[in-house]
């Protein structure tokens, strides 16, 4: 607000220590405050009330960038089919769903089911996007959340919005004003250049961003927010660490990435970066996160006597980290960083069982590892088991097409008559493809080996015909879940080498009985729920297995796998009625947006603090 000089009547509204606005640094008037402007995609200015125009505009079934706090939002009216076909084809979202922002909390309540706990979360001062379980009855349009049975649904949390929202459209779709995985925009000229193409009109303000921060997104699960992405209303405000630390720099993983700086007993996580992969977010790189970086280190006195980073040296975060000359240095697994970010947010030490389930991260041999059981502290770790490992033909090509995978499987469990299996999955199959494919593997040529809960996942989600290839991270997974019959209480088979340190757990068995249910006509919907038991038996067998040999009691649950609410609800039913102290995520995100977090720990425990650490 420093650019606006307040009128002669807001000086003294403001000197006045009588009056409600004393010392009120955001203190305005139409005279003196903001300026909001509506243009047309050419620049051109639209006269009358930029409000009520946009609104009209927004009724009609266009699009308008509107600029919030922390960035710019794209919306529509979320009840228009077409507005939202025509702004998911512009933005290039073919599915990933979209965020709505309801006019108060009786909307929200006629679009979604909402508990107690839910409205709490999206009434208070964060005002996040929540996931909530969608009504039938609601008449938000199908593709705002395609093949979902929930939405993300936000309250007004800024002047602009409510008076938004107080016109004749009571839900609109707010939604990144970005192209799918670009960072979000927050300047007026950057937005109209960037979204020219998908906004029809902008609505503008002269108040600057200082820096860029999205929505937060969040969930309840177990009675508390599970946060899911970590922004505006979270960031920046501490979290609190069970033990005081020397001020570190830790930058993070390369997917939802975020940098961690500490101080004493607070560890400052940023908001997300972006995808490190992503071109955009390259070309932005010094502003998004070496800018980020320097803000921070500005806004809370901090300058870091060490860095951690990422052990995958590929990594754009990694290769900032070694850059910065003078200063100790240390590489962190991811897993393990995982794990310690789920630690420190409950406030413990010492050693745990740790469970670190995701897609993919760079492992300590050299593999990609992502179905894993640590024995963890704040220092080391211990490898106790992981699923078998298998390749991943054409390396991250394997990650957006999973059928690739679900071939790997059928292979590891049939062999070479996996082409002879009678299911719908081998009939609709480029055979041609994966026999190339099966070349390179035993060539061993960008196919490397991964021991991913991820990418097994991906796998029976193509076998069920749910997804062969994504459109986003995760989504043959969630889209999974969403098909799983609650109500199946039957398991799989699976095998784990419990002769051996780590043991190696074998999904062959598991494999040869879905494609027999296939065979048999099993609807996918119970053969999703039978998987999904399978895993939380797996994961309950093997941390049994664990603590009889380790005398461990404490599981701690990370990885990005675990945003699986129904698998993570029976995962932590079945470990604590076996007796076993849970851990989840509540503060962080348990996937890669938490994971600096971890990383500034394990640098400061292994590079300041003395002690034994037995893992």
């Amino acid at each position: 607000m420093a650019p606006f000089t307040m009128s002669s009547t807001c000086w003294k509204e403001y000197g006045d220590p009588r009056d409600r606005r004393f010392h009120a640094q955001p203190n305005a008037c139409p005279a003196c405050g903001p300026i909001l402007r509506l243009k047309d995609g050419v620049g051109q200015e639209i006269s009358g009330d930029p409000i009520e125009k946009t609104l009209d505009l927004l009724a009609g079934g266009r699009i308008v960038a509107i600029k919030g706090l922390g960035g710019i939002h794209l919306a529509c009216d979320a009840t228009n089919e077409n507005a939202v076909s025509s702004l998911r084809s512009r933005k290039f979202r073919e599915d990933k769903p979209l965020a709505v922002m309801c006019e108060n909390i009786e909307e929200v309540k006629r679009q979604c089911e909402v508990n107690e706990e839910e409205e709490k979360l999206l009434l208070s001062v964060e005002r996040p996007i929540v996931i909530l379980k969608r009504r039938n009855i609601s008449p938000v349009a199908s593709g705002v959340a395609p093949y979902q049975d929930t939405l993300g649904v936000m309250l007004p949390y800024s002047p602009l919005h409510h008076l938004l929202m107080n016109g004749p459209l009571k839900t609109l779709v707010m939604t990144s004003g970005n192209v799918s995985d670009e960072p979000i925009s927050y300047r007026n000229e950057e937005a109209a250049h960037r979204l020219f193409k998908i906004a029809d009109y902008f609505l503008f303000h002269d108040r600057e961003i200082h820096m860029r921060c999205d929505d937060s997104v969040t969930r309840i699960f177990d009675g508390k927010p599970y946060i899911l992405r970590r922004s505006r209303g979270y960031v920046p405000f501490p979290i609190k660490l069970p033990l005081p630390l020397e001020t570190i720099l830790a930058c993070g993983g390369e997917l939802k990435n975020t940098f961690c700086l500490t101080r004493g007993q607070y560890a400052f996580v940023s908001h997300p970066i972006g995808d490190l992969e992503n071109l955009e977010t390259l070309t932005s790189f010094q502003e998004s996160f070496q800018e980020g970086i320097e803000h921070f280190k500005r806004l809370f006195y901090i300058e870091p006597k060490a860095v951690a980073h990422d052990l995958h040296p590929d990594y754009l975060s990694t290769q900032y980290a070694i850059s910065i000359p003078n200063i100790p240095r240390i590489g962190v697994q991811h897993h393990h960083a995982h794990i310690v970010s789920a630690m420190v947010e409950n406030g413990i030490e010492g050693d745990v069982i740790g469970v670190g389930l995701d897609g993919t991260g760079f492992g300590s041999d050299g593999t990609l590892w992502g179905g894993e059981f640590l024995i963890a502290n704040l220092r080391d770790f211990v490898r106790a088991a992981h699923l078998k490992k298998i390749p991943m033909p054409g390396g991250s090509m394997a990650t957006k097409e999973p059928w690739r995978m679900a071939m790997v499987y059928l292979s590891e469990a049939f062999g070479e008559e996996v082409t002879q299996l009678r299911i719908d999955f081998t009939k609709r199959i480029d055979l041609q493809k994966w026999e190339i494919l099966k070349k390179a593997i035993r060539k061993k040529l960008n196919s490397p080996l991964t021991s991913s809960m991820g990418r097994l996942f991906d796998a029976v989600s193509s076998l069920l015909s749910i997804r062969d290839e994504v459109c986003y991270e995760g989504q043959a997974a969630f889209e999974m879940e969403r098909t799983a019959d609650h109500g199946v209480k039957d398991e799989y088979l699976f095998y784990p080498k419990e002769d051996q340190r780590p043991m190696a757990i074998d999904s062959a068995e598991m494999i040869r009985v879905i494609v027999r249910d296939l065979m048999d006509g099993v609807p996918p919907s119970k053969i999703s729920g039978k998987f999904h038991r399978t895993i939380a038996r797996l994961i309950l067998a093997t941390c049994e297995a664990i603590r009889s040999k380790d005398r461990l009691n404490r599981v701690v649950l990370s990885g990005g796998v675990f945003q699986n609410i129904f698998l993570l609800s029976i995962v932590t039913e079945g470990l604590r009625r076996s007796g076993f102290d849970v851990y989840t995520h509540h503060l962080v995100p348990a996937n890669d947006g938490g994971i600096s977090l971890g990383q500034a720990v394990i640098a400061h425990t292994r590079l300041f603090k003395k002690g034994d650490y037995p893992a």
